[in-house]
């Protein structure tokens, strides 16, 4: 190789050297992304806080261990998301996201939780949350969903879209009917059902037959684990 061809060589090699530092101090200069970490298991606390702060664009600004301290904290600090468990102590998820978003609806919220039933999804997309991930989901799709919900996109996978699109376009259990069915996961019997809920022992037979025939299901017991998978009532 020539002298010339050298110095050629050497000056591109420089200029894309001096390209990746530029780009380097420029992403240091960009705001990262505050994160609020609210999950009542410490150990699943922990470990996300560690994941993020391994991220050059992001930065855990608070941990939370109960809904009630997550809406706290994120009064006191602002964070641009929030990764929320959706069963916590004290204040539930949707319970937690409503008061957020009664303080600011523009609050970016994501719900990371072990339970997929499509009452949950609902509840928690009805709500306000702007994404819902699965606590089994791959790191890097964590990351992403972060980065999409942060530049205002929604951001829930497939699988679950496809189970939200099922609940909202499936007949709906009314307040009284889901009332029924939590006595009814309690092994309440029909006379038991009306004197708590001060109804005649005939309108619990046609509520229960009502519920049957929304879920599909053909029995108590099948109803019951129905309606607890879907996240309808908690047992």
């Amino acid at each position: 190789m020539t002298s010339k061809k050298k110095a050629a060589s050497k000056s591109k090699k420089s200029v894309k050297s001096a390209a990746k530092k530029a780009a380097k101090v420029e992403d240091s200069k960009k705001p990262r992304i505050a994160v609020l970490i609210a999950d009542d298991h410490s150990v699943v606390r922990e470990g996300l806080a560690s994941l993020i702060g391994r991220k050059a664009d992001m930065t855990v600004v608070a941990e939370a261990g109960n809904g009630r301290e997550a809406v706290e904290l994120w009064k006191q600090h602002h964070p641009d998301v929030t990764l929320l468990d959706l069963r916590m102590p004290e204040l539930d998820g949707v319970g937690a996201i409503k008061e957020i978003r009664a303080s600011n609806e523009n609050a970016r919220i994501i719900v990371l939780t072990t339970f997929d039933g499509d009452e949950d999804i609902f509840r928690a997309i009805q709500a306000g949350a702007k994404g819902y991930l699965l606590k089994d989901v791959p790191r890097e799709a964590l990351m992403d969903c972060i980065r999409r919900v942060h530049a205002g996109e929604t951001c829930v996978p497939v699988h679950l879209a496809a189970k939200l699109a099922e609940r909202v376009s499936g007949e709906t259990l009314s307040g009284r009917e889901i009332d029924v069915l939590k006595l009814m996961s309690q092994g309440k019997s029909n006379k038991e059902i009306g004197s708590a809920l001060f109804i005649s022992e005939g309108t619990v037979k046609s509520h229960v037959k009502a519920i049957f025939a929304k879920m599909n299901v053909i029995s108590r017991t099948e109803a019951v684990a129905s309606a607890t998978r879907r996240g309808l009532i908690q047992l």
